[in-house]
Formats: C-alpha cells, structure tokens, sequence
C-alpha cells in the first residue's frame, strides 16, 4: 500500500526525504513532483526495482526510454560522453528546467543500460526533485506517468495518484498539484538540436 506523504516545496522537510531515500535504496517506487509532471522513479543502481518499473511500463528493461533525473550537470560526465562547449552551453542555459535532453551515453552507464547508445538527462526546476536526488547520492531513474483518460494525460491530484498507484509504489509525494504538460524532449546528438516533443520548455533553444 503506498503511503501519500505531503512535503512543501518551499521548504521540504529533510527527515521524510531521508526515510523516502533509505528506502528507495532498498528497492522502493516513488511518483514525486517534477517542474512538468508527477513523475514514477527509482534509485538507478536497484535492478529489482527498476525491472519493476519496467514491468509497470510494459517494456523491457533494456529497451526502456527512462530518464535520468540529475541534481545539476556536475556529473554529467558519469554517464554521458564527451560533449562539445555548444552543447553545454545550451544544457547551461535551460536547466535546472522542463527539458528532457537526449545526449550520448558512455560505457559507464549501468550494466542494464549498456546497449543504450543514448541517455535522457533531466534537472528538474523543483526542490523536493533534487532534494531526493541529492540525498540518494545517485540519479533517480524515471518517467513519466500517465492516465488512461483520453482527455488528461497526466493525473495532476496527488491524493488520485495515491489511489490509482496504491497497490504499484510504495510513496506518493504530495506536492501539490502537477502539471499537466510534459517536458520538452530535445535530441542533442546531432549538430543542431532537434526537438522530439514540444512541452512544457520554450522551443527557442
């Protein structure tokens, strides 16, 4: 049963992000806010529970398109392969923000990821996001949840979330209501960016 716990981004309250990151260690589901969408998320080095979200999402773990949600670009480098002072300067620019920005991955990458030969990088403009990220030590793996209703995307009640999740997660992090629009997904790995999906994030690179 996941339990709905309520964290003001303003001023999140350390001791329940501490308890939510022991255990997301130990192989728990969270959905947590983002500056976009309520997204779902795991610690990226649990395999157990990342083949759980794979499972949620219908799709093989090693052909999921996960995002990485980053405290910041300062480890980029962890996973992602060299890139030129154009492209870090546009990652420079737009995040923390609503992007999702594909870029070459390294043979870094976890072992599940390996044949991945791209990442998905996110630094969302959010506190209790980076806050969680900045605890765990570590990316969160993640993406996005949807509805089935064919008019709302994306569910934006936490308290409908903890209901619809309830017997899928193990926390749902109220805070407040969500968007309803995604990212913008941008392909950096060509010379000129390309935008995959247009979202929340201006287009004007």
């Amino acid at each position: 049963m996941a339990q709905l716990i309520k964290i003001y981004e303003d001023n999140p309250n350390q001791k329940e992000l501490e308890r939510i990151v022991k255990a997301m260690r130990a192989g728990a589901l969270v959905i947590y806010p983002t500056d976009t969408v309520y997204g779902l998320g795991c610690d990226i080095t649990n395999k157990p529970a990342l083949e759980k979200i794979a499972r949620i999402k219908g799709v093989k773990l090693e052909k999921a398109n996960f995002s990485f949600i980053c405290e910041d670009l300062s480890n980029l480098s962890d996973y992602v392969s060299q890139i030129d002072s154009h492209t870090f300067k546009i990652l420079k620019r737009n995040l923390p923000g609503p992007y999702t920005f594909i870029l070459p991955g390294n043979n870094n990458l976890p072992t599940f990821f390996k044949k991945k030969k791209t990442v998905g990088i996110r630094v969302p403009d959010n506190n209790i996001a980076i806050e969680l990220v900045k605890l765990l030590g570590n990316p969160i793996i993640s993406t996005s949840i949807k509805d089935e209703d064919e008019v709302v995307e994306y569910t934006t009640d936490p308290s409908l979330i903890a209901e619809k999740w309830d017997n899928l997660v193990d926390y749902v992090i109220d805070g407040g209501y969500g968007g309803n629009i995604g990212s913008t997904i941008v392909d950096l790995t060509e010379d000129e960016p390309i935008i995959i999906r247009e979202g929340k994030g201006s287009i004007d690179l």
